[in-house]
């Protein structure tokens, strides 16, 4: 009985940390078809719609190491309610925006949020997760992810329609400061007072090890061009070329998120399988050669039909490429130091997350928007290929040492 009550708290956890987080990306998701369309009101070219996605991951950047820090000194609750409280800030700043610059400082604070928040419930879901469940429990997360992302683009169109491209942020802003309080009174503490490992050399050392290693640098590799997919082509590339191309509105874009993002609701179980089945590097090849096809597909429709498969293809690639890096960068780590882990891991995804949006837009003004779509495809599938040939000869090694 007391094993059965055990796995209920530890399941009633997941949930409501699902729910946690399905506040936070609802939120979001509403300013996703949204914000560059926004940013260009102001009158700035490509490159500047980009670097307001840029100084949200910035500032996601700066600070998952020392939110992974926090959290293995102070505990997770201050990280998962903090966040949407600097989130609301930040949303109702950019929404009151008078110009570029102020609205790059509002999404700077928005994006700080956003590191406090998700670094905070990825550690949470590992510390409630029995260690061969780890993909399932992070599949579950990103499915809750996946709901605030799908339903949240066509609520944030509609606002944006009939209220003003300001509106959903304000929207968000609301959302977030309910996700504080429902994590409140609904997430309890999860950090251990102490562990019992052993500490045979000093955290900083041993995380400079770990964060040198072959198989970290290859998943740091993979994950910051996904970040870089997300935030670079989907988040910026693919709402200009709708407009430039098939001159659709955010209504039309905030259509073809939502359906995007329902379909990730399809993928993440697979992949969860396969990562346990089949095992993590073929689940991360596929996904970073699904990416980019994808992003060729996109980047040379010229049509409505070509523009919809493209994004389906991308979103196959990007939607499959959660369970597995996660649970493979969370057996990395050992438990006083999976905090920090985390912040690394993160910081991997947010350097993508900088670098894509303002590069592929610099790309975009001085080449052509094709020529960024190909180069993002290019580095996603080169990093899922490098992935694997580091893990499969780290494998190797290691089977030579221990004589197998």
């Amino acid at each position: 009985m007391s094993v059965l009550r055990a796995k209920f708290q530890e399941a009633e956890k997941l949930l409501i940390l699902c729910g946690a987080t399905f506040l936070v990306m609802a939120g979001q998701g509403v300013v996703g078809p949204v914000l560059p369309l926004y940013a260009r009101d102001f009158g700035v070219s490509a490159t500047m719609v980009g670097l307001t996605l840029t100084v949200f991951a910035l500032a996601r950047l700066i600070l998952n190491i020392p939110a992974g820090l926090i959290a293995d000194r102070f505990g997770r609750r201050v990280l998962l309610i903090g966040g949407p409280i600097l989130t609301s800030i930040g949303m109702f700043g950019s929404g009151f925006a008078g110009d570029i610059w102020s609205l790059l400082i509002w999404r700077f604070v928005a994006g700080a949020g956003s590191a406090f928040f998700m670094s905070g419930a990825l550690i949470y879901l590992i510390d409630i997760a029995p260690p061969d469940l780890r993909a399932r429990y992070v599949a579950t997360n990103q499915w809750a992810l996946s709901v605030g992302v799908a339903l949240g683009p066509g609520l944030g169109g509609l606002v944006a329609e009939r209220w003003g491209l300001a509106a959903p942020f304000h929207l968000v802003g609301v959302i977030a400061l309910f996700a504080a309080v429902y994590a409140v009174f609904r997430l309890p503490e999860t950090r251990r007072s102490s562990s019992p490992e052993l500490k045979d050399e000093s955290p900083a050392r041993e995380a400079a090890r770990i964060a040198r290693s072959g198989p970290f640098l290859a998943i740091a590799f993979v994950t910051g061009t996904i970040f870089m997919t997300r935030a670079g082509t989907r988040a910026t590339l693919v709402p200009l070329h709708a407009d430039e191309t098939l001159a659709w509105g955010p209504g039309e874009l905030g259509l073809v998120f939502t359906v995007t993002g329902v379909m990730t609701l399809f993928t993440l179980w697979p992949a969860t399988w396969a990562t346990e089945n089949i095992g993590r590097a073929s689940v991360i090849l596929f996904s970073a050669m699904t990416a980019a096809l994808g992003t060729f597909v996109i980047g040379s429709s010229s049509t409505p039909m070509w523009f919809v498969l493209g994004n389906l293809i991308l979103t196959l690639g990007t939607g499959t490429a959660g369970p597995a890096p996660a649970a493979f960068v969370a057996d990395l780590f050992p438990e006083r130091m999976r905090g920090l882990g985390v912040g690394l891991y993160r910081s991997a995804g947010d350097v993508g997350f900088v670098l894509g949006p303002p590069a592929l837009g610099w790309l975009s003004d001085n080449a052509s928007m094709s020529v960024a779509f190909q180069t993002a495809g290019c580095l996603v599938g080169a990093a899922g290929v490098y992935f694997v040939l580091v893990t499969r000869r780290s494998e190797s090694h290691v089977a030579q040492e221990t004589g197998q």
